[in-house]
């Protein structure tokens, strides 16, 4: 095991138990890393984690938002969440919901256009930064001593398939991150049109400022997701049938039996499977997708039954029971890594959730912008 993760499981093994199964995390102690403690990178850390940092000093925001490569989703009414079988707590109770018109990508924000805001702004993303130790021990139970200041280094979270049961199949991995995914002897060579990865909520933010657009609300993205369809179970309908070819998850018996069913072993080029009715590209599977609003598992408790919500920006803190110590943000859509015995976060009422300052080799992210 990553001597990270050792310094982790320590004084935590016995507290923090939750399998993250929609998420495609393992029950051991990588949940915590991947989803809670912003240890993708160690490294958004630096600035805390409640918001994105910005592009360096003297740089210039983008002066050409457009809604080229973006659909206009007209807005209207829906039932969001799920009362279904496979729905987890957190979807539960569906409760109607209303929301404005909005301008969407249509597909997830590729590698080739997250590039072009780096070279324009110099941006570092959390995953290139060195850690802030302070605000790495505020995200962590009283009393837990500090990490060894050599693990103190940029890197990321690279999924890596067990070779045994009861093994982690996520790596904490120094330098991996946006440019070297699966670490330092990577590149993205072949991979302009795959959805950027390894970028934290902070860092999906700071583009979409630059972009001139901005995250969606959780209730736009799963609106837009459902493409007209009231409450179905998938994003293409009520079927169940031949997923490798709607959309890219895991093929096989997941995370030790992967076959390339739909011809990908990890992100796939954006727009290569079928849209949804709206003309929006992986909103199932491929990559998870951040979303602005901070994550609370009784959010829709706490809106249900008052009639239509409208516009619902989420709420003003997150708190995970789960992880106390590390306030969320949601993530939407599912990804590569989610198998139907494992993980069925590609269902358009599925959420997942991470600290602002995490990132993963399997989160990205797309942008909205508002009419006008």
């Amino acid at each position: 095991m990553h001597k990270l993760f050792s310094w982790m499981a320590g004084p935590w093994q016995q507290r923090w138990r939750s399998a993250q199964r929609r998420a495609g995390l393992p029950s051991g102690w990588a949940p915590l890393i991947a989803s809670g403690l912003g240890f993708a990178g160690l490294a958004g850390l630096a600035g805390g984690c409640d918001r994105p940092p910005v592009p360096s000093a003297g740089t210039q925001a983008s002066t050409q938002a457009s809604t080229q490569g973006m659909v206009w989703i007209a807005g209207g009414e829906f039932s969001m969440g799920s009362d279904a079988r496979l729905a987890q707590a957190d979807e539960r109770p569906a409760h109607p919901v209303r929301v404005d018109g909005f301008w969407m990508d249509s597909t997830e924000v590729t590698n080739a256009q997250f590039r072009k805001f780096v070279e324009a702004t110099g941006f570092v993303t959390d995953a290139e930064r060195p850690p802030d130790l302070a605000a790495l021990m505020a995200q962590v139970p009283p009393g837990t001593p500090p990490p060894p200041a050599e693990l103190l280094v940029p890197g990321s979270l690279v999924f890596t398939p067990p070779q045994a049961p009861g093994q982690p199949w996520w790596e904490w991995r120094a330098a991996a991150n946006w440019r070297r995914p699966e670490g330092p002897a990577s590149d993205l060579s072949g991979k302009d049109d795959h959805p950027v990865v390894h970028v934290s909520w902070r860092d999906a933010s700071a583009y979409a400022g630059w972009a001139g657009k901005r995250l969606p609300t959780e209730a736009e993205w799963e609106f837009a997701a459902r493409g007209g369809l009231h409450a179905a179970p998938f994003v293409w309908g009520d079927q169940k049938d031949d997923l490798g070819t709607r959309m890219n998850t895991w093929q096989g018996q997941f995370p030790t039996v992967r076959e390339r069913g739909d011809g990908y072993a990890d992100t796939s080029p954006v727009g290569s499977f079928p849209p949804n009715g709206y003309g929006l590209y992986d909103v199932a599977g491929n990559v998870w997708e951040w979303v602005a609003d901070w994550y609370r598992p009784d959010t829709y408790p706490r809106r249900a039954g008052g009639g239509v919500v409208v516009n619902p920006t989420g709420p003003t803190s997150s708190f995970d029971p789960d992880e106390p110590y590390s306030p969320k943000r949601v993530c939407r859509g599912g990804s590569y890594l989610c198998s139907d015995n494992y993980c069925t976060g590609y269902r358009p009422s599925a959420r997942m959730k991470s600290s602002p300052d995490t990132s993963l080799a399997h989160t990205g992210f797309r942008c909205v912008r508002d009419q006008g």
